[in-house]
């Protein structure tokens, strides 16, 4: 028992320590004159390639523009739960102002944490919930895939795609339906399979779909995960690729055809100079094409110029706002139709979507 006893002092003592640390506001636990310090939570290694890398990428080009004004500190393959909600409470609560976190399930726990460290701005990727010192920022995947759609649509030989997702969330999902409008606009023959791997983040689960996928007749695939192990597969079976977050062409040279790379950096440069200045304030922003956010990688010298046309003709449009990959008529794979003619969709419809358009097989898992 007197052992039960210290251990509970001890936590009491500890409990104690960290409210103090917490009524803190980090304003106040740095000195004058010193850079803001910076946090950033990845949920997978940074590694060369893949979604982490790309926010790295970006957080290297923030500092190489803000110079001594800031310092920033990472911390990569954090869990989603639990673990994340302790590294960004910590981040916080070691003096960080202002705190990126990188995936979605990072949401509730910023959400959690920030309503403790009030003076703390945080800034979470892709997700939904906002606070006073919680801002969101998004890019608009959606423009890029179909993009990529356009040119899988031509290059496909047996008229079947394979797409390697991770969640069934609204994020991913409207990336697999843009890709298939996408395809079908320039091929409407063309058909989209899905094999879900439950994970952000396992090379060895991303590279089996892939494989299934090519063996189900697949001669182009994607993905909507972190690795670049899609494209290896591609490489491998001598099937093409489109890459995905980054460009991914090392790993694919005969493979890939293009990427729809994401570009973080001038978001992050703003963000920070605007908390140096003391002008942060929580916003919403989800940028695409137009404000150079979403990229697509250059083409493969396989792709035939007139097909490298086609495409940019339709990023240009999408960039002057002339077009939208979810203008009516779209129809969900049932028949049933989503948007009228000459409707375009809404965003905060398409953050809510939850259905297969029409040229992808099979169900969509529900996503609870």
């Amino acid at each position: 028992m007197p052992r039960m006893n210290r251990r509970i002092a001890l936590a009491t003592i500890a409990a104690g320590a960290l409210a103090t640390a917490v009524a803190l506001p980090a304003a106040a636990q740095t000195k004058a004159g010193e850079p803001l310090k910076i946090g950033f939570v990845y949920v997978s290694p940074i590694g060369d390639a893949g979604w982490t890398f790309q926010h790295d990428t970006g957080r290297k080009e923030m500092e190489a523009a803000l110079g001594a004004k800031v310092t920033t500190k990472y911390i990569e393959s954090v869990p989603e739960g639990a673990d994340a909600e302790r590294v960004i409470r910590e981040l916080a609560q070691s003096g960080h102002q202002l705190v990126f976190t990188t995936s979605f399930g990072y949401m509730n726990p910023t959400i959690k944490v920030a309503a403790t460290f009030p003076k703390t701005h945080f800034e979470h990727a892709t997700g939904y919930k906002s606070a006073k010192n919680v801002g969101i920022y998004n890019a608009r995947f959606y423009e890029g895939r179909y993009l990529a759609g356009i040119v899988a649509g031509r290059m496909t030989k047996t008229n079947v795609a394979g797409y390697v997702a991770a969640f069934p969330i609204p994020e991913v999902v409207m990336g697999i339906n843009a890709f298939a409008r996408g395809m079908r606009s320039v091929n409407p023959k063309a058909e989209v399979k899905v094999v879900w791997v439950n994970s952000w983040f396992d090379p060895g689960k991303e590279r089996q779909a892939a494989d299934t996928l090519i063996s189900q007749g697949a001669d182009v695939v994607t993905h909507h995960t972190d690795s670049t192990a899609a494209v290896q597969a591609a490489e491998a079976k001598k099937v093409y690729a489109v890459g995905y977050h980054s460009d991914m062409s090392k790993y694919g040279p005969n493979a890939q055809l293009t990427a729809v790379t994401h570009q973080w950096g001038d978001f992050y440069t703003k963000a920070a100079q605007s908390a140096v200045e003391g002008k942060w304030k929580p916003g919403n922003v989800w940028g695409g094409i137009k404000e150079g956010m979403i990229k697509l990688a250059a083409f493969n010298k396989v792709v035939p110029q007139d097909v490298q046309d086609q495409t940019r003709k339709v990023e240009a449009d999408i960039r002057a706002g002339r077009f939208h990959p979810f203008t009516g008529p779209v129809k969900d794979n049932t028949g049933k139709e989503r948007i009228a003619a000459g409707k375009t969709i809404d965003d905060v419809t398409l953050n809510k979507m939850d259905y297969y358009v029409e040229g992808v097989q099979g169900k969509l898992p529900s996503s609870k």
